[in-house]
């Protein structure tokens, strides 16, 4: 996929998202967002699928009422959920962050470089903004690039630095917005797709 087709994949779920977070009857929590869970149509536009985990919390909460607690429920195995929290739309948030890390940088989140402190959201935020380069996906600057000489990546390098820093800047920014550890400091789906 280039460039443009990973943004419309990232708007087309992050407004998926948003439906099931908001435009519902209950709120939906997806709860296993993740690429596998990505399907194309004919015409590329990005599907969530597998409402397996969101079946049974949407089942749950049917069946006990928010001042009941019921450890079996609580997702504390799930970082991006907050430790100590029940699952809810900002654990969704953090896994379409991680979602969308993993889409421009092609690094999975489990790599064997993300060892004790480092992790993909780590990796990034310490190249955010001034080394996004480095950290983007080689094939990003390679879309433009016709025959693929050293000089013409350079060149490529130079124009995606005068006329697509900002654009990175902005998806990078949003991605570590909804990846941040801390609950309280993640963004919500409508803040992200509008």
């Amino acid at each position: 996929m280039n460039f443009f087709q990973r943004i419309k994949v990232a708007i087309d779920v992050g407004y998926a998202l948003e439906y099931l977070h908001h435009h519902c009857e209950k709120s939906i929590i997806y709860c296993d967002l993740k690429p596998s869970n990505i399907l194309f149509d004919i015409e590329m536009v990005g599907h969530i699928n597998d409402f397996g985990l969101a079946k049974i919390l949407y089942e749950y909460r049917l069946n006990h009422p928010a001042n009941q607690s019921n450890s079996a429920y609580k997702r504390n195995y799930w970082s991006q959920y907050g430790i100590g929290s029940e699952s809810s739309t900002k654990g969704d948030m953090y896994s379409y962050g991680i979602l969308l890390l993993e889409m421009f940088t092609r690094k999975r989140p489990n790599d064997e470089r993300f060892e004790e402190d480092l992790s993909l959201h780590n990796f990034v935020r310490e190249a955010f903004s001034d080394r996004l380069i480095e950290i983007i996906d080689p094939i990003h600057l390679q879309e433009s690039v016709k025959g693929g000489t050293v000089v013409d990546i350079t060149l490529n390098e130079n124009r995606m630095r005068n006329d697509g820093l900002q654009c990175l800047n902005l998806i990078f920014d949003i991605c570590l917005t909804c990846s941040a550890e801390s609950l309280a400091e993640r963004m919500g789906m409508n803040d992200d797709v509008t």
